[in-house]
């Protein structure tokens, strides 16, 4: 039975489809990039929907034009660098996060999947991506490490192939994010997200107990020392944030938001 899209926050709006929970990025005029706001709000939805005996699953979209386009760098640009460094770290805390909750989290990725909206798709426990999507990590080119995730990426991808991810020569299609194994299932473009809620509802047909020792079991290995280098990257995020790329970036981002 399918619940309709109810929307409680202004930034995240949940559905109900039987035993399994949609959970839709809503910032769509900011290509659904992360604030506080939306990070804070995401996080308390998946703890509260890991207590919830009738969820069995989760699938996580983003509104049109994609699914998520990483850190606001209008938001973040106007934070002092220790709130900054603050900010990032609660988005690692929310990828970590949805590798220990009991309950499967399965991304539908369609549009685009850019930077902290990248490594976000990364840490769900199955991803689906459209044919026609876009993945990048442009946060070198625009003058700093990723912040974040990375220990998500590299057991999906490995530490070669992630790091040159990360110099971000070109960006990947859904076909070959899935080839290289950043995603899981490759879907029709228009089609991540019923593709998602398939495999979703399968994941929520098996025995819980089962499926929440998976992924406790995995969850040891696949984030293992993943809080240890996510401090690693912060603390190198900030130090390049006082390199002169990176300051004529937020300069740039700064003087959009006045």
């Amino acid at each position: 039975m399918r619940a309709p899209l109810t929307d409680t926050t202004g930034i995240l709006a949940e559905e109900a489809h039987g035993a399994v929970r949609r959970l839709t990025l809503l910032r769509p005029l900011r290509r659904n990039a992360m604030d506080g706001a939306l990070v804070e709000a995401l996080a308390m939805a998946l703890r509260r929907l890991d207590r919830d005996e009738s969820v069995r699953a989760i699938v996580l979209d983003g509104a049109a034009p994609g699914f998520c386009a990483g850190s606001d760098l209008k938001y973040i640009s106007a934070l002092e660098l220790d709130a900054m460094r603050r900010f990032e770290q609660a988005c690692g805390d929310l990828g970590r996060l949805m590798s220990f909750l009991s309950k499967p989290v399965v991304a539908a990725v369609e549009g685009f999947a850019i930077g902290g909206g990248l490594t976000l798709a990364a840490c769900c426990d199955l991803v689906v991506a459209a044919k026609g999507s876009r993945w990048s990590l442009p946060e070198v080119p625009i003058g700093w490490l990723t912040p974040w995730g990375l220990k998500a990426l590299v057991a999906r991808v490995g530490f070669v192939r992630a790091r040159t991810l990360c110099f971000c020569l070109e960006a990947l299609s859904g076909e070959e994010a899935a080839a290289m194994g950043l995603a899981d299932r490759l879907a029709e473009d228009g089609q991540a997200l019923a593709d998602a809620l398939r495999h979703a509802a399968l994941l929520a047909e098996l025995p819980p107990p089962a499926v929440a020792a998976t992924k406790r079991f995995f969850a040891r290995h696949v984030m293992a020392e993943g809080e240890a280098m996510d401090v690693e990257a912060n603390l190198l995020f900030a130090a390049n944030c006082a390199a002169p790329a990176a300051r004529a970036a937020f300069d740039t981002f700064r003087a959009k938001s006045l």
